[in-house]
């Protein structure tokens, strides 16, 4: 396998630093897998998973998202995305490295992959270039919330206000991960809900770029990002032709324990797409790529993707 790294800039000046993953030689080359990361972590964290699709004959891209991994600003600057509309640029980032992508692949199909807040970057992404894409794959996701969010971005507003958009936000990080450990107690961690796998979960504590604690800005313009996006005439744009694989824990509770994506795959299929499939995993939690039965859930992935070549 040939790891390489490049950096690119965003359409803003941001410098975006990116992983990508290739066999040996192209020969036999089936597409290409971009990855969108979650919240608080490094799109390096998914070499493993790059390395089982580049045996089963995948290309594989992932971004670290800006505020985050090497694309932050430092390692005590985390989650400041831009001066404002940090979501959309992470979307138009995104895409800006699809359009790398295909320059560099002509004519190779390509396939989006995202986990939890890079599913979310992924739903706005269906929503404005879907039609650029194979398929795409949603991990860790979750489905419409509603006003909740709207009384989340007003508090984030107002921590704003308070404290500047750049200053980490305990308030809000206790409003949006207080209880996710909740249904894990007695907790080993603050964070047993990523995985049972213990393993897992400390190397996830020791890396110095996951599980910050985010700024305020960062929140106020995710959740603007995800009112924008569950708007049903954006839901709409989605094309009905284009594959969805949505998969999670059975006891994610950024998914609700299933009922958020469950909500998901049904709002999908009532906007007309037609081909959709959900998996949920029994006892998994958030990150099912490290998982105990990780092998498994990347089976079905790599199965999915050479069922819709």
């Amino acid at each position: 396998m040939r790891n390489e790294t490049f950096t690119f800039s965003s359409d803003e000046g941001t410098g975006i630093f990116v992983y990508k993953w290739f066999p040996d030689t192209s020969e036999g080359l089936k597409g290409v897998v971009q990855i969108a990361h979650g919240m608080a972590e490094t799109a390096a964290r998914y070499e493993r998973f790059a390395k089982v699709l580049v045996e089963a004959g995948f290309g594989v891209y992932a971004n670290d998202h800006r505020g985050h991994g090497k694309s932050a600003i430092s390692v005590d600057k985390q989650g400041i995305l831009a001066k404002s509309d940090g979501f959309n640029w992470m979307v138009k980032d995104v895409h800006k490295l699809t359009e790398i992508i295909k320059k560099e692949n002509p004519g190779m199909p390509v396939f989006l992959f995202g986990h939890s807040m890079g599913s979310f970057v992924s739903q706005r992404y269906l929503e404005l270039y879907g039609n650029e894409l194979k398929g795409a794959v949603l991990s860790g996701s979750n489905g419409r919330q509603g006003v909740f969010l709207k009384v989340a971005r007003f508090i984030a507003k107002l921590e704003c206000n308070k404290s500047g958009r750049d200053v980490p936000s305990m308030k809000l990080n206790q409003m949006s991960f207080g209880n996710f450990n909740d249904s894990f107690k007695p907790a080993r961690t603050e964070f047993d809900w990523l995985s049972r796998d213990h393993a897992e979960v400390d190397k996830y504590i020791a890396d110095p770029y996951c599980g910050a604690i985010f700024p305020a800005g960062f929140f106020y313009d995710f959740l603007g990002g995800l009112i924008e996006l569950e708007k049903p005439a954006n839901v709409a744009q989605v094309p009905k032709d284009l594959p969805l694989y949505l998969f999670a824990g059975a006891r994610d509770p950024v998914g609700k324990a299933g009922a958020g994506v469950k909500k998901l795959y049904e709002t999908y299929r009532s906007h007309g797409i037609k081909s959709i499939q959900i998996k949920l995993y029994e006892d998994g939690r958030h990150e099912m790529l490290n998982e105990l039965n990780r092998d498994e859930v990347m089976r079905d992935t790599v199965k999915w993707l050479e069922g819709v070549l």
